[in-house]
């Protein structure tokens, strides 16, 4: 839906923007789009608007791991099976809870992994390479509130494939936020 190519000439470029938000939160914008230039100023004029500001390259990636993340939903696996059979495909960590099983591992591992786990639970409900930030930083009801602005900003936009964000914010706040 986002982004996707015709039957034309266009030409789409992968580009990963960073920079911080409210609060002091590091944040990773990665886009698929036709118009760098187009694109770029979007993403900058969002960044300004909710008192962020853009950055260079490598300004906030050092803050998050690239892993491998895969998963699946509760009635998939019980949480023994799950990681019993994903730490041995070479994950690295296996989260479960009540909603369900989220699979990490390196970004080299996770074709094995991926294929491991589908092999014997079947598709993943998703799949994909993404960034884990390394320490959360708390953010005030005040900040959250103008964060989650910021991502919903970046996320409306069409060429955005993903948005990364290092915040940690209470439940409550934000179940008052997202009323």
């Amino acid at each position: 839906k986002k982004a996707s190519g015709g039957d034309d000439d266009t030409h789409y470029e992968e580009i990963r923007y960073e920079g911080y938000g409210p609060g002091g939160v590091a944040v990773i914008v990665e886009v698929l789009t036709d118009n760098r230039n187009r694109t770029a100023s979007e993403v900058r004029a969002a960044f300004t608007k909710y008192g962020g500001n853009l950055g260079e390259n490598g300004s906030v990636s050092f803050m998050f791991e690239r892993v491998g993340l895969i998963v699946y939903g509760a009635d998939a696996a019980s949480a023994d099976d799950m990681f019993e059979v994903a730490l041995e495909a070479g994950a690295s960590d296996v989260e479960s809870s009540d909603a369900g099983h989220e699979v990490t591992c390196k970004p080299d591992d996770f074709s094995a992994v991926r294929d491991a786990l589908e092999a014997r639970f079947g598709n993943a409900e998703d799949t994909r390479l993404d960034w884990k930030p390394q320490n959360p930083v708390a953010v005030d009801e005040d900040a959250a509130g103008i964060l989650l602005k910021l991502l919903d900003a970046l996320d409306d936009n069409d060429d955005v494939q993903r948005v990364a964000a290092n915040f940690d914010v209470a439940d409550d706040v934000l179940e008052r936020l997202s009323a």
